[in-house]
Protein backbone atom coordinates (compact mmCIF):
# COMPACT_ATOMS: atom_id res chain seq x y z
CA UNK A 1 0.00 0.00 0.00
CA UNK A 2 1.48 3.43 -0.91
CA UNK A 3 2.29 5.77 1.93
CA UNK A 4 0.62 9.10 2.58
CA UNK A 5 3.50 11.11 1.13
CA UNK A 6 3.30 9.33 -2.24
CA UNK A 7 -0.46 9.85 -2.44
CA UNK A 8 -0.13 13.55 -1.60
CA UNK A 9 2.46 13.97 -4.35
CA UNK A 10 0.12 12.32 -6.83
CA UNK A 11 -2.81 14.50 -5.73
CA UNK A 12 -0.66 17.60 -6.22
CA UNK A 13 0.38 16.40 -9.69
CA UNK A 14 -3.20 15.67 -10.78
CA UNK A 15 -4.36 19.03 -9.40
CA UNK A 16 -1.73 20.85 -11.44
CA UNK A 17 -2.79 18.92 -14.54
CA UNK A 18 -6.42 19.85 -13.88
CA UNK A 19 -5.49 23.53 -13.76
CA UNK A 20 -3.77 23.20 -17.15
CA UNK A 21 -6.68 21.38 -18.82
CA UNK A 22 -9.18 23.88 -17.39
CA UNK A 23 -7.13 26.78 -18.77
CA UNK A 24 -6.85 25.05 -22.16
CA UNK A 25 -10.61 24.57 -22.21
CA UNK A 26 -11.23 28.28 -21.66
CA UNK A 27 -8.66 29.23 -24.30
CA UNK A 28 -10.31 26.88 -26.82
CA UNK A 29 -13.73 28.33 -25.92
CA UNK A 30 -12.48 31.87 -26.62
CA UNK A 31 -10.93 30.77 -29.94
CA UNK A 32 -14.12 28.92 -30.81
CA UNK A 33 -16.22 32.06 -30.39
CA UNK A 34 -13.88 33.98 -32.70
CA UNK A 35 -13.86 31.16 -35.25
CA UNK A 36 -17.66 31.03 -35.19
CA UNK A 37 -17.90 34.76 -35.79
CA UNK A 38 -15.44 34.56 -38.66
CA UNK A 39 -17.24 31.68 -40.35
CA UNK A 40 -20.55 33.50 -39.94
CA UNK A 41 -19.09 36.73 -41.34
CA UNK A 42 -17.98 34.92 -44.51
CA UNK A 43 -21.41 33.45 -45.14
CA UNK A 44 -23.23 36.49 -46.64
CA UNK A 45 -20.55 36.92 -49.32
CA UNK A 46 -20.67 33.22 -50.21
CA UNK A 47 -24.48 33.27 -50.29
CA UNK A 48 -24.68 36.33 -52.52
CA UNK A 49 -21.98 34.99 -54.86
CA UNK A 50 -23.98 31.79 -55.21
CA UNK A 51 -27.17 33.71 -55.96
CA UNK A 52 -25.42 35.90 -58.55
CA UNK A 53 -24.18 32.75 -60.30
CA UNK A 54 -27.67 31.24 -60.19
CA UNK A 55 -28.99 34.42 -61.79
CA UNK A 56 -26.32 34.29 -64.48
CA UNK A 57 -27.07 30.64 -65.26
CA UNK A 58 -30.52 31.63 -66.49
CA UNK A 59 -29.18 34.52 -68.56
CA UNK A 60 -25.95 33.13 -70.05
CA UNK A 61 -25.42 30.27 -72.43
CA UNK A 62 -23.18 28.09 -70.28
CA UNK A 63 -23.75 25.08 -72.55
CA UNK A 64 -23.11 24.88 -76.27
CA UNK A 65 -26.54 24.73 -77.96
CA UNK A 66 -25.24 22.41 -80.68
CA UNK A 67 -23.15 19.89 -78.74
CA UNK A 68 -24.59 20.35 -75.26
CA UNK A 69 -21.09 20.51 -73.83
CA UNK A 70 -20.36 23.04 -71.07
CA UNK A 71 -18.45 26.09 -72.17
CA UNK A 72 -16.62 26.47 -68.87
CA UNK A 73 -14.02 23.79 -68.05
CA UNK A 74 -15.09 23.59 -64.39
CA UNK A 75 -18.48 22.25 -65.48
CA UNK A 76 -17.01 19.51 -67.67
CA UNK A 77 -17.54 16.01 -66.31
CA UNK A 78 -15.13 13.22 -67.20
CA UNK A 79 -14.63 9.60 -66.12
CA UNK A 80 -12.72 9.55 -62.83
CA UNK A 81 -9.21 8.34 -63.52
CA UNK A 82 -7.19 10.96 -61.65
CA UNK A 83 -8.69 12.05 -58.31
CA UNK A 84 -7.45 14.97 -56.22
CA UNK A 85 -8.20 14.77 -52.48
CA UNK A 86 -7.81 17.64 -49.98
CA UNK A 87 -7.60 16.44 -46.36
CA UNK A 88 -8.02 19.04 -43.59
CA UNK A 89 -6.83 18.14 -40.08
CA UNK A 90 -5.41 20.10 -37.19
CA UNK A 91 -1.81 21.05 -36.54
CA UNK A 92 -2.02 20.07 -32.87
CA UNK A 93 -3.42 17.23 -30.82
CA UNK A 94 -5.35 17.16 -27.52
CA UNK A 95 -8.60 17.47 -29.46
CA UNK A 96 -10.12 14.09 -28.70
CA UNK A 97 -11.02 12.05 -31.77
CA UNK A 98 -11.17 15.08 -34.09
CA UNK A 99 -8.11 14.23 -36.21
CA UNK A 100 -8.67 10.48 -35.96
CA UNK A 101 -12.20 10.69 -37.34
CA UNK A 102 -11.08 12.83 -40.29
CA UNK A 103 -8.30 10.41 -41.15
CA UNK A 104 -10.68 7.45 -40.86
CA UNK A 105 -13.04 9.15 -43.31
CA UNK A 106 -10.14 9.89 -45.68
CA UNK A 107 -8.94 6.28 -45.46
CA UNK A 108 -12.45 4.99 -46.17
CA UNK A 109 -12.70 7.27 -49.19
CA UNK A 110 -9.31 6.13 -50.50
CA UNK A 111 -10.39 2.51 -50.19
CA UNK A 112 -13.52 3.28 -52.21
CA UNK A 113 -11.36 4.69 -55.02
CA UNK A 114 -8.97 1.78 -55.37
CA UNK A 115 -7.62 1.29 -58.86
CA UNK A 116 -7.58 5.02 -59.60
CA UNK A 117 -4.73 7.48 -59.42
CA UNK A 118 -5.22 9.60 -56.30
CA UNK A 119 -3.24 12.71 -55.41
CA UNK A 120 -3.50 14.00 -51.84
CA UNK A 121 -2.99 17.54 -50.59
CA UNK A 122 -2.78 17.68 -46.79
CA UNK A 123 -3.70 20.76 -44.77
CA UNK A 124 -2.60 20.32 -41.15
CA UNK A 125 0.33 18.59 -39.49
CA UNK A 126 -1.60 15.61 -38.10
CA UNK A 127 -2.94 14.55 -41.49
CA UNK A 128 0.46 15.07 -43.11
CA UNK A 129 2.22 12.87 -40.55
CA UNK A 130 -0.39 10.11 -40.75
CA UNK A 131 -0.59 9.91 -44.53
CA UNK A 132 3.17 10.29 -45.03
CA UNK A 133 3.69 7.00 -43.18
CA UNK A 134 1.39 5.22 -45.64
CA UNK A 135 1.91 6.90 -48.98
CA UNK A 136 4.95 8.28 -50.72
CA UNK A 137 5.42 11.86 -51.83
CA UNK A 138 5.62 12.59 -55.54
CA UNK A 139 5.25 15.33 -58.08
CA UNK A 140 1.81 15.92 -59.65
CA UNK A 141 1.17 13.75 -62.67
CA UNK A 142 1.05 15.51 -66.04
CA UNK A 143 -1.95 15.15 -68.30
CA UNK A 144 -2.25 11.88 -70.25
CA UNK A 145 0.37 10.18 -68.07
CA UNK A 146 0.72 6.44 -68.74
CA UNK A 147 2.12 5.60 -65.29
CA UNK A 148 0.20 2.96 -63.31
CA UNK A 149 -2.42 4.16 -60.85
CA UNK A 150 -1.10 5.00 -57.39
CA UNK A 151 -1.86 7.06 -54.28
CA UNK A 152 0.67 9.81 -53.61
CA UNK A 153 1.04 12.98 -51.56
CA UNK A 154 1.64 15.93 -53.89
CA UNK A 155 1.55 18.82 -51.41
CA UNK A 156 1.22 19.89 -47.80
CA UNK A 157 0.12 23.04 -45.99
CA UNK A 158 1.38 23.32 -42.40
CA UNK A 159 0.54 26.12 -39.96
CA UNK A 160 -1.95 27.89 -42.22
CA UNK A 161 -5.09 27.22 -40.17
CA UNK A 162 -3.95 29.37 -37.26
CA UNK A 163 -3.73 32.43 -39.50
CA UNK A 164 -6.12 31.53 -42.28
CA UNK A 165 -5.99 33.99 -45.15
CA UNK A 166 -8.26 34.09 -48.18
CA UNK A 167 -5.47 35.16 -50.54
CA UNK A 168 -3.46 32.07 -49.67
CA UNK A 169 -6.48 29.83 -50.12
CA UNK A 170 -7.33 31.51 -53.42
CA UNK A 171 -3.82 30.90 -54.79
CA UNK A 172 -3.93 27.25 -53.76
CA UNK A 173 -7.39 26.72 -55.27
CA UNK A 174 -6.31 28.44 -58.49
CA UNK A 175 -3.55 25.86 -58.97
CA UNK A 176 -6.11 23.09 -58.51
CA UNK A 177 -8.47 24.78 -60.99
CA UNK A 178 -5.67 25.13 -63.53
CA UNK A 179 -4.86 21.44 -63.25
CA UNK A 180 -8.52 20.52 -63.65
CA UNK A 181 -8.85 22.77 -66.69
CA UNK A 182 -5.78 21.10 -68.23
CA UNK A 183 -7.40 17.68 -67.60
CA UNK A 184 -4.57 16.61 -65.32
CA UNK A 185 -7.19 15.67 -62.71
CA UNK A 186 -10.78 14.56 -63.25
CA UNK A 187 -12.37 15.34 -59.88
CA UNK A 188 -11.60 17.16 -56.63
CA UNK A 189 -12.82 16.03 -53.20
CA UNK A 190 -12.59 17.89 -49.90
CA UNK A 191 -12.53 16.16 -46.46
CA UNK A 192 -13.41 18.50 -43.59
CA UNK A 193 -15.67 19.05 -40.57
CA UNK A 194 -18.85 20.92 -41.43
CA UNK A 195 -19.59 23.13 -38.42
CA UNK A 196 -22.95 24.72 -37.64
CA UNK A 197 -22.75 24.82 -33.85
CA UNK A 198 -21.06 22.99 -30.98
CA UNK A 199 -23.69 20.24 -31.08
CA UNK A 200 -24.37 20.35 -34.83
CA UNK A 201 -21.40 19.09 -36.82
CA UNK A 202 -20.76 16.43 -39.40
CA UNK A 203 -17.73 14.97 -41.09
CA UNK A 204 -18.06 15.47 -44.85
CA UNK A 205 -16.29 14.31 -47.98
CA UNK A 206 -17.55 16.93 -50.45
CA UNK A 207 -17.13 16.84 -54.24
CA UNK A 208 -15.87 20.28 -55.24
CA UNK A 209 -15.11 19.69 -58.92
CA UNK A 210 -16.70 19.24 -61.36
CA UNK A 211 -19.50 21.63 -60.44
CA UNK A 212 -22.70 19.72 -61.07
CA UNK A 213 -25.10 22.44 -59.93
CA UNK A 214 -24.38 25.92 -58.62
CA UNK A 215 -25.31 26.26 -54.96
CA UNK A 216 -25.30 22.53 -54.25
CA UNK A 217 -22.27 20.57 -53.09
CA UNK A 218 -22.15 16.88 -53.81
CA UNK A 219 -21.54 14.82 -50.68
CA UNK A 220 -19.67 11.56 -51.24
CA UNK A 221 -19.57 10.66 -47.51
CA UNK A 222 -21.08 12.16 -44.38
CA UNK A 223 -20.99 11.18 -40.72
CA UNK A 224 -23.09 12.89 -38.06
CA UNK A 225 -22.18 13.35 -34.41
CA UNK A 226 -23.37 10.60 -32.08
CA UNK A 227 -25.75 11.29 -29.20
CA UNK A 228 -22.92 10.78 -26.69
CA UNK A 229 -20.69 13.26 -28.53
CA UNK A 230 -23.50 15.84 -28.52
CA UNK A 231 -24.05 15.33 -24.80
CA UNK A 232 -20.36 15.84 -23.97
CA UNK A 233 -20.15 18.90 -26.23
CA UNK A 234 -23.26 20.37 -24.61
CA UNK A 235 -21.81 19.92 -21.11
CA UNK A 236 -18.52 21.50 -22.16
CA UNK A 237 -20.28 24.46 -23.81
CA UNK A 238 -22.42 25.17 -20.73
CA UNK A 239 -19.38 25.66 -18.52
CA UNK A 240 -17.52 27.78 -21.08
CA UNK A 241 -20.22 30.27 -22.06
CA UNK A 242 -20.37 29.10 -25.68
CA UNK A 243 -23.68 29.18 -27.53
CA UNK A 244 -24.96 25.80 -28.67
CA UNK A 245 -27.50 27.02 -31.23
CA UNK A 246 -26.47 27.98 -34.77
CA UNK A 247 -26.97 31.62 -35.70
CA UNK A 248 -30.36 32.31 -37.24
CA UNK A 249 -29.62 33.67 -40.71
CA UNK A 250 -32.87 32.71 -42.38
CA UNK A 251 -33.95 36.31 -42.95
CA UNK A 252 -30.63 37.21 -44.56
CA UNK A 253 -30.64 34.06 -46.70
CA UNK A 254 -34.20 34.69 -47.84
CA UNK A 255 -33.37 38.27 -48.81
CA UNK A 256 -30.26 37.18 -50.69
CA UNK A 257 -32.12 34.40 -52.49
CA UNK A 258 -34.47 36.96 -54.02
CA UNK A 259 -31.65 38.10 -56.29
CA UNK A 260 -31.56 34.78 -58.09
CA UNK A 261 -35.30 34.17 -58.06
CA UNK A 262 -36.44 37.64 -59.08
CA UNK A 263 -38.01 37.86 -62.53
CA UNK A 264 -35.95 40.91 -63.46
CA UNK A 265 -33.80 41.39 -66.53
CA UNK A 266 -30.65 42.73 -64.89
CA UNK A 267 -28.30 44.91 -66.92
CA UNK A 268 -24.74 43.69 -66.44
CA UNK A 269 -21.73 45.83 -67.26
CA UNK A 270 -20.01 42.83 -68.89
CA UNK A 271 -21.76 40.11 -70.88
CA UNK A 272 -23.39 37.52 -68.57
CA UNK A 273 -21.27 34.69 -69.94
CA UNK A 274 -18.08 36.64 -69.27
CA UNK A 275 -19.19 37.38 -65.71
CA UNK A 276 -20.11 33.74 -65.17
CA UNK A 277 -16.70 32.53 -66.33
CA UNK A 278 -14.95 35.03 -64.05
CA UNK A 279 -17.02 34.31 -60.95
CA UNK A 280 -17.06 30.51 -61.12
CA UNK A 281 -13.44 30.10 -59.91
CA UNK A 282 -14.21 32.49 -57.03
CA UNK A 283 -17.18 30.30 -56.16
CA UNK A 284 -14.87 27.29 -55.81
CA UNK A 285 -12.38 29.31 -53.76
CA UNK A 286 -15.01 30.56 -51.32
CA UNK A 287 -16.30 27.00 -50.90
CA UNK A 288 -12.85 25.78 -49.84
CA UNK A 289 -12.23 28.85 -47.69
CA UNK A 290 -15.53 28.52 -45.87
CA UNK A 291 -14.86 24.81 -45.33
CA UNK A 292 -11.50 25.63 -43.76
CA UNK A 293 -13.12 28.21 -41.47
CA UNK A 294 -15.66 25.64 -40.33
CA UNK A 295 -12.94 23.03 -39.80
CA UNK A 296 -11.01 25.45 -37.56
CA UNK A 297 -14.13 26.09 -35.49
CA UNK A 298 -14.81 22.35 -35.23
CA UNK A 299 -11.26 21.72 -34.03
CA UNK A 300 -11.59 24.30 -31.24
CA UNK A 301 -14.94 22.80 -30.25
CA UNK A 302 -13.41 19.32 -30.13
CA UNK A 303 -10.47 20.54 -28.05
CA UNK A 304 -12.80 22.37 -25.66
CA UNK A 305 -14.84 19.19 -25.19
CA UNK A 306 -11.74 17.04 -24.71
CA UNK A 307 -10.24 19.41 -22.13
CA UNK A 308 -13.57 19.55 -20.27
CA UNK A 309 -13.60 15.75 -20.08
CA UNK A 310 -9.96 15.73 -18.91
CA UNK A 311 -10.77 18.29 -16.21
CA UNK A 312 -13.71 16.21 -14.96
CA UNK A 313 -11.60 13.05 -14.97
CA UNK A 314 -8.88 14.83 -12.99
CA UNK A 315 -11.46 15.95 -10.41
CA UNK A 316 -12.70 12.37 -10.04
CA UNK A 317 -9.12 11.15 -9.67
CA UNK A 318 -8.35 13.73 -6.97
CA UNK A 319 -11.45 12.63 -5.06
CA UNK A 320 -10.45 8.98 -5.35
CA UNK A 321 -6.88 9.67 -4.24
CA UNK A 322 -8.09 11.79 -1.34
CA UNK A 323 -10.29 8.93 -0.17
CA UNK A 324 -7.39 6.50 -0.47
CA UNK A 325 -5.14 8.87 1.50
CA UNK A 326 -7.72 9.18 4.27
CA UNK A 327 -7.99 5.40 4.48
CA UNK A 328 -4.22 5.01 4.74
CA UNK A 329 -4.06 7.71 7.38
CA UNK A 330 -6.91 6.15 9.34
CA UNK A 331 -5.24 2.74 9.16
CA UNK A 332 -2.01 4.24 10.45
CA UNK A 333 -3.78 5.97 13.34
CA UNK A 334 -5.68 2.79 14.21
CA UNK A 335 -2.44 0.80 14.20
CA UNK A 336 -0.76 3.28 16.53
CA UNK A 337 -3.72 3.19 18.94
CA UNK A 338 -3.65 -0.61 18.94
CA UNK A 339 0.06 -0.57 19.71
CA UNK A 340 -0.45 1.87 22.62
CA UNK A 341 -3.37 -0.16 24.04
CA UNK A 342 -1.46 -3.42 23.66
CA UNK A 343 1.60 -1.98 25.41
CA UNK A 344 -0.52 -0.68 28.30
CA UNK A 345 -2.27 -4.03 28.69
CA UNK A 346 1.03 -5.91 28.76
CA UNK A 347 2.26 -3.97 31.83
Amino acid sequence: MPNILDIRRRIRSVTNTRQITKAMKMVSAAKLRRAQDRALAARPYAQMLTNVLKSLVSRAEIYDPETGEPRHPLLAQRPEKNVFLIVVTGDKGLAGAFNTNILKAATKFLESKQGKNIEIETIGRKGRDFLRRRYKSAQPRPANSQDPASTTIVGEQIGVLGKLDYEMVSEFVQTVIDRYSKQEIDSVYFVYNEFKSVISQRLVVAKVLPIERVGEVGVAQAEEMTAEERRRALEAAKGAGVGVRPADTRAVDTEAAKFAAAQVDYIYEQPPSELFNALLPKYVSIQIFHGLLESVAAEHAARMTAMDAATNNATDMVDSLTLAMNRVRQAKITKEIIEIVSGAAAQ
